[in-house]
């Protein structure tokens, strides 16, 4: 696939600090990139940049292979962009809302009756096309949003906290319209804090901090940035005997029953490896050498969240 996105050293300086700091990376076509930081990261400053709403102060930003620098009116051709605070107009009914921006985009009278029958349904708003706005709950203003940024049919959704205040049936169902966006074809970048939602649906992550980037790869990368390993194992028998062989092995660290899962006379356990596939392989072969009845042993994944307090420091620009 080709890169649809791509930055190069890009840099925003705002009274003397950088805020952004030669950030570098591709985002492919279809893919669904999360882009994650503690607030004041850098996050939005990079979004602005991208969707040329903001000059660099250095670097570079293409999308579809225009430079945001020299060509944002082509670069605006291809992007639906959802701030994290966006402007909707209460005393206009849904239907008007989606209008109006249909006029901005110079549709076609005669074809803007389809158009908004059809954003109404992908974000499943049709029951209130003759609803006012202000009388729509945070959710469906998201949702509206997102039917806003695709009037024009853009190949990439450039998405800033979509999530942000939303209760978790509302989030949920953002989370959906997203992957079935995705599904369609379309490329999306989002930003958020929210991890549980990057770790749900995005192909791969990017994680900013004092706004620098850190970390970016898939989640499955990301967890070899880890620095142990994280291991489970089931045995028959006594959970403290358990314990005591394996943390006695040498790389292995924190070991833990786990509580509440204790059946049949079996133990779920819990633990930390430092060390390569063959010193890993070891570990097994020793348990078994000792008399542990292992029934099971598989390698765990860190979560997203583990993830991301490991590599990042907790420093703001």
């Amino acid at each position: 696939m080709e890169s649809i996105i791509e930055t190069k050293d890009l840099t925003k300086n705002f009274n003397g600090r950088d805020v952004v700091d030669g950030l570098t990376f591709e985002i492919t076509e279809g893919e669904v990139f999360g882009f994650i930081g503690p607030n004041g990261a850098g996050k939005t400053t990079t979004l602005r940049m991208l969707t040329t709403l903001l000059q660099p102060t250095d670097g570079e930003a293409w999308v579809g292979g225009y430079s945001a620098r020299e060509a944002p009116r082509e670069v605006r051709r291809l992007i639906g962009y959802m701030p994290d605070f966006f402007g909707v107009y209460n005393d206009m009914t849904v239907w008007e809302y989606l209008d109006f921006f249909c006029s901005c985009y110079q549709i076609p009278g005669e074809k803007r009756q389809v158009l908004i029958d059809n954003l109404l349904e992908l974000v499943d708003l049709g029951h209130r096309r003759g609803h006012f706005v202000e009388e729509l709950s945070r959710g469906m203003k998201q949702r509206l949003s997102l039917a806003r940024t695709l009037v024009h049919d853009p190949k990439v959704l450039i998405l800033d906290e979509p999530a942000s205040g939303l209760d978790p049936r509302a989030r949920v169902e953002i989370r959906e319209l997203l992957l079935e966006l995705a599904r369609m074809g379309k490329t999306i970048f989002f930003a958020t804090h929210i991890l549980a939602d990057v770790e749900h649906i995005s192909s791969r992550v990017g994680i900013i901090e004092a706004g620098k980037l850190i970390a970016v790869g898939s989640l499955e990368v990301l967890q070899k940035l880890m620095p142990v390993r994280q291991q489970q194992m089931t045995i028959m028998g006594s959970d403290e005997q358990a314990i005591e062989i394996i943390s006695s092995i040498q790389g292995v660290s924190n070991v833990k029953a786990k509580s509440g899962q204790r059946q049949e006379n079996r133990v779920h356990m819990t633990f930390h490896f430092s060390g390569d596939d063959e010193a890993l392989s070891n570990v097994l072969a020793e348990a078994l050498a000792r008399g542990l009845r292992v029934v099971d042993f598989r390698e765990g994944n860190h979560d997203l969240e583990q993830v991301f307090l490991s590599v990042t420091k907790g420093v703001v620009t």
